[in-house]
């Protein structure tokens, strides 16, 4: 049997980093940025969203479509952190953990990629 979203290492690494983005948004100074705020919590939930729905379809071909997405979102959100810092809504401290895991979770996803890639040229 296929694994389950919920098994994947990463999509529990996305999880983890929307645990930290909604600790981060709580705080204060951002309170009266709704659009910043909305914008960076869509685009964290995104990221898992994507590879439960991805893996849902049965198809490599499919999964990896919605992972590239994922990936997409995982440079938006390490984007917004960075904008968050300069529009001093944060910390260097208080982003950088979050920063560090979109990146390592933008890996994973390059590398689940890369895998499901060689299983499709392998059954052409």
């Amino acid at each position: 049997m296929a694994k389950s979203f919920e098994e994947f290492e990463v999509h529990q690494k996305g999880v983890l980093l929307t645990k930290q983005i909604f600790k981060l948004l709580n705080q204060s100074s951002v309170d009266k940025e709704y659009g910043f705020k909305d914008q960076l919590k869509r685009a964290v939930i995104s990221i898992t969203n994507n590879i439960a729905e991805g893996s849902e379809y049965n198809s490599n071909k499919q999964f990896i479509r919605f992972l590239k997405i994922a990936k997409g979102s995982c440079a938006e959100v390490r984007n917004m952190l960075i904008l968050g810092r300069e529009l001093d809504f944060y910390s260097f401290d208080e982003t950088q953990e979050s920063i560090i895991l979109s990146i390592e979770i933008s890996q994973n996803i390059s590398n689940f990629i890369k895998y499901l890639s060689s299983k499709l040229e392998i059954n052409k």
